[in-house]
């Protein structure tokens, strides 16, 4: 494979493991970790440590504790605040940890700056889809949400580590599918459903 090419590939792979970086924080770091040990990925340089036995139990553990927290009432909105913050520093080191041959310069701007967006876009998407749930289904539909969210996270990731373009381009028609959505949950969080919007008067 030539340098342009791979190049390309773990840019790709980067800015998808980044972007699932803001729905869940620890996972696209677990399983770069464990690709990466069993040599499916190549790690940057300096990233080797991904793959180390503490840093796999770390990091699967976490994954494990944010599943089911992002599960329960009231500590899903305590994981979107401490995301704020947290999301977009993992989707950074996300994306460093798998871009290679660009050098320690460009791989440390192109992850600070379309790693951190490209997660903290996502995550601000989640928590604004996730706000306009509970007011409209008080709550309920959250735990439904956050099992679609796993199942999202767990496909981009995977593809991410053995088909980057193919995760890219799912990625994409995700990110059209979730702006509708979003903007379905504004209107009904505007005008609740079993109400119509005022008409303007005559």
């Amino acid at each position: 494979m030539d340098v342009a090419s791979a190049i390309a590939l773990s840019l790709a792979a980067g800015l998808v493991l980044a972007a699932v970086s803001g729905l869940r924080a620890f996972l696209p770091l677990a399983v770069i970790g464990l690709a990466g040990r069993l040599g499916w990925i190549e790690l940057g340089p300096g990233f080797s440590w991904l793959s180390s036995a503490p840093a796999l139990l770390t990091f699967w553990s976490a994954s494990l504790v944010e599943l089911l927290g992002d599960k329960v009432p009231v500590v899903d909105h305590a994981l979107d605040a401490v995301g704020t913050v947290l999301r977009p520093l993992a989707g950074a080191l996300a994306l460093a940890a798998v871009t290679t041959r660009l050098g320690p310069l460009w791989t440390t701007v192109v992850a600070i700056v379309v790693g951190g967006s490209a997660a903290g876009l996502v995550h601000l998407a989640k928590a604004k889809t996730r706000l306009g749930s509970s007011l409209v289904s008080f709550g309920i539909a959250n735990p439904l949400l956050s099992l679609g969210e796993d199942l999202v996270a767990f496909a981009l990731v995977t593809l991410a580590v053995l088909v980057p373009f193919v995760a890219l381009g799912l990625l994409v028609l995700i990110v059209l599918g979730a702006y509708r959505l979003i903007r379905w949950l504004a209107r009904a969080t505007i005008h609740p459903i079993g109400t119509s919007a005022p008409r303007a008067a005559r």
